[in-house]
């Protein structure tokens, strides 16, 4: 999955006193674009001592012992561009961790873009020295990183698991997902999901793994259930435009090995649940 970068490790710790150096890698967007440079088949971010004069950085955390910063603007250079960050998506072991820093770097970046001024009284936000958060000098409002919780959901019928397809954007297999709503267990919005998308009622509800989804500020949880009782589907097609009982040697994957969602679906395929 994409946080799966071992022998490598984000460390996420905190420490707004932590200076940049010429090898600490810089990360700068705009909008769903970040500033690379291609070598090869292969998309760089730069480093400080490549762009040093043209930014001006926060300390975001480290790649192992590289640390990483962001570019609070962006600008135009020779020998780089802003690219779509989904055209950065892989999982080659050499690249991906380096994508996994840029998709939760990109994730604090529409955070500290989201919540320049205080919501409550309107005042500009300032970074605390303690923790990351932003605070309002005025009102005294904290403001967190946001990260939002969400299931995706593995519905078993004795062989056969139900693959879904969304009405819109993403073409490859998946399987019933949705946020989590105040007031509401994630165990909760496991069966409400499934109730909503496909008309089915499901027991047996058990946890299996969890990702962090930056695209998206998702915290995503991952389920397996089986149907209770009537399996036949009533499809949502203002959510999907398919959901099909599919055996585990028809079962097609995904094209990569990022989501949590291939893996439970690689899982079933594979006899392993």
């Amino acid at each position: 999955m994409i946080q799966d970068i071992a022998p490598h490790r984000l460390i996420n710790h905190y420490n707004p006193e932590i200076d940049i150096n010429m090898e600490s890698i810089v990360f700068s967007f705009h909008k769903n674009e970040v500033l690379v440079r291609k070598e090869g088949d292969h998309y760089l971010f730069p480093t400080y001592q490549e762009v040093r004069e043209q930014f001006d950085y926060r300390y975001l955390f480290s790649l192992d012992d590289t640390t990483c910063f962001l570019a609070k603007d962006t600008v135009e250079m020779d020998g780089f561009s802003y690219v779509n960050i989904q055209e950065l998506r892989t999982d080659e072991k050499e690249t991906k961790p380096y994508f996994y820093a840029m998709i939760t770097a990109y994730q604090l970046n529409n955070w500290y873009r989201n919540n320049r001024y205080c919501g409550r009284c309107g005042h500009e936000m300032i970074h605390d020295q303690e923790e990351r958060a932003v605070v309002c000098p005025h009102c005294h409002h904290i403001v967190y990183p946001k990260i939002v919780p969400a299931v995706i959901v593995g519905v078993i019928n004795g062989e056969e698991i139900l693959l879904t397809r969304y009405a819109r954007g993403f073409a490859h297999n998946a399987l019933i997902a949705g946020f989590t709503e105040i007031g509401e267990t994630l165990e909760e919005c496991v069966q409400r999901e499934v109730y909503e998308e496909v008309g089915l009622k499901v027991k047996n509800i058990r946890y299996y793994k969890s990702q962090p989804w930056g695209f998206v500020d998702d915290l995503l949880v991952g389920f397996y259930c089986e149907v209770d009782g009537d399996p036949t589907i009533d499809l949502d097609t203002s959510e999907l435009k398919s959901g099909i009982w599919t055996k585990r040697e028809d079962i097609v994957l995904q094209p990569d090995e990022l989501s949590l969602t291939n893996e439970m679906m690689k899982m079933f395929k594979e006899s392993k649940i």
